[in-house]
């Protein structure tokens, strides 16, 4: 297949996925006011969203023979050396060769696209003891794009399924996707890449973990009994049929060696050099709930699309009404946004609710119905048209006690007089490997109303045997509504079925059970799955 038809093969592919999610979308219209957190129609993809580049899912086995200097380049002891060894297989010839003849004018793309994150993603892996060649994990995974998802729903530089996202601490939902926030994603990616070496003892092994889950890789190796990722892969064909690593997961770590190899001989490979000054110079600084994100930018001097790309996390111009998060601003109009930050006015959307447009509405009809001007509700929803759609999600502004509760700091005081109160009525003592997202889905609340149930910070950290109070944890109610999000409140990912996939295995992946997996599919006992078999998975 040639390049062009690719390219025109994943635009097509991609239009096909976003077309079926936003009929869904629309086919639903059952209640008007939307829990954007955590309702199914919530599309994981933010509205810029680009899909992934091709070449990162090329498979391109024989292709242009390396000559003799290109050969001596791949295996040279010269050029930047990292920390991992050289691994040569045909495999990562055929990358190599891919990468700096058919697909060149792509990987200068990405290296171009790299130079803005490298040192922030080189600091944070040092902070982590990490080695330094895993800086160029993002290229293998996204290009280096942070726009970029996949049609299976990863986002971002790092690919993170919502999942995977929300147990590293990454807020995904309607308001906000902070798998697209590079910082975040990055110190995420750290923590998870460490504590796959931690479970596998190798690293080209955590990276095949990275890309087929923790589960597969470590059940594979304990079949095989083997320490690194090439036995394994030498042995591959010796696992049961539904066990073997896909041939994605093979290539993954080929592909990773063959990118390293390009990168630590740039020069003699006549690419153009990576800068490595080329970071932007920024403050992070706390934004509360509800603030108004593109007066802020305002306040700096700053249009929306020149913020946006340095907080491309946020999903609309305002932030998640009951979510502390952070914004990366540049230094020099940072004292400007700062003072725009620390004045309460700032917050007037605070308490905003997700509204589901019905047949027979309009602009007129929900202004009325809410008391909020037209010309805001267009404003902060981003829209000039006057059109609306039944399915389609705005937002609408709250008032007065809303935007105060919003608005309030919750002073240290306050919250250790929370913690008291919490105490004296705790429920729930924390286990190991306990976090507040998993106890959140575990009793259908949400993070932010444990938080504050229990005087708890964004980051704050929790201690085995400590004690939580869990508002309703017990009862009927609590058991209908539990059961209620395990089937609805969740985000509607469409997954095609690969070769070797087990249910089991696709329920892991998404932190799902088999038994929701068939419900969802409304599959029996002895139903079986086929290769490319579209299934829904309401990803929690």
């Amino acid at each position: 297949m040639s390049y062009l038809a690719a390219r025109c093969l994943a635009w097509a592919m991609w239009i096909v996925v976003l077309t079926t999610v936003l009929v869904s979308c629309a086919q639903k219209n059952t209640s008007p006011v939307v829990d954007s957190v955590n309702d199914p129609d919530t599309l994981i993809m933010s509205e810029d969203a680009e899909p992934l580049d091709p070449e990162l899912t090329a498979q391109p086995g024989e292709g242009t023979e390396l000559t003799s200097r290109e050969r001596s380049i791949l295996y040279s002891k010269n050029g930047i050396f990292f920390d991992l060894d050289l691994h040569s297989t045909k495999e990562v010839e055929h990358f190599f060769s891919y990468f700096t003849h058919r697909a060149r004018g792509t990987f200068e793309k990405w290296l171009k696209r790299s130079e803005q994150h490298l040192p922030m993603v080189r600091e944070v892996f040092t902070k982590y003891g990490l080695p330094q060649d895993l800086v160029l994990l993002p290229f293998a995974e996204s290009g280096y794009n942070v726009k970029a998802y996949s049609w299976a729903g990863a986002g971002g530089l790092w690919q993170f399924m919502p999942y995977t996202g929300r147990k590293y601490g990454l807020h995904v939902d309607w308001w906000i996707d902070e798998r697209r926030d590079p910082y975040l994603a990055t110190d995420a990616a750290a923590r998870y890449l460490k504590y796959l070496h931690g479970l596998l003892g190798d690293w080209y092994l955590a990276l095949a973990a990275y890309n087929a889950g923790e589960g597969k890789i470590k059940r594979a190796v304990d079949a095989l009994e083997v320490d690194n990722f090439f036995d394994l892969a030498a042995r591959n064909r010796r696992l049961v049929y539904k066990a073997r690593l896909r041939r994605e997961t093979l290539q993954y770590v080929p592909k990773f060696i063959a990118i390293s190899r390009i990168f630590q001989n740039l020069e003699a490979l006549e690419f153009d050099p990576v800068s490595w000054d080329k970071q932007p110079d920024l403050e992070h600084v706390d934004v509360p709930g509800g603030t108004d994100l593109l007066a802020l930018a305002q306040a700096g001097g700053m249009k929306w699309a020149e913020f946006h790309r340095l907080n491309p996390a946020y999903r609309r111009q305002v932030s998640p009404p009951k979510l502390s998060t952070t914004a990366h601003l540049p230094k020099d109009k940072a004292p400007k946004m700062i003072a725009y930050l620390e004045d309460p006015g700032t917050r007037p959307y605070a308490g905003y609710q997700a509204y589901r447009i019905r047949s027979g509405d309009s602009w007129w009809r929900i202004s009325r119905r809410f008391g909020v001007p037209i010309s805001v509700l267009k404003r902060v929803n981003n829209r000039r048209s006057n059109t609306l759609h039944p399915g389609q999600v705005v937002m609408v502004p709250g008032h007065g006690r809303g935007r105060a509760v919003a608005s309030a700091k919750a002073s240290p005081g306050s919250r250790t007089k929370t913690r008291q109160v919490a105490q004296s009525r705790s429920n729930y003592v924390i286990q190991p490997g306990d976090t507040l997202w998993d106890i959140s889905q575990r009793y259908n609340v949400s993070v932010s109303t444990l938080q504050q149930a229990n005087g708890l910070s964004r980051r704050s950290t929790l201690r085995v045997g400590n004690r939580l109070y869990i508002p309703d944890a017990s009862g009927k109610t609590q058991r209908v509504a539990k059961a209620q999000a395990e089937s609805v409140h969740a985000e509607l990912v469409r997954y095609k079925v690969r070769r070797g996939d087990t249910l089991s295995d696709i329920a892991r992946r998404f932190g799902v059970s088999i038994t929701q997996l068939r419900a969802w599919n409304n599959m029996g006992r002895r139903s079986t799955i086929y290769v490319n078999q579209y299934l829904k998975v309401f990803v929690p």
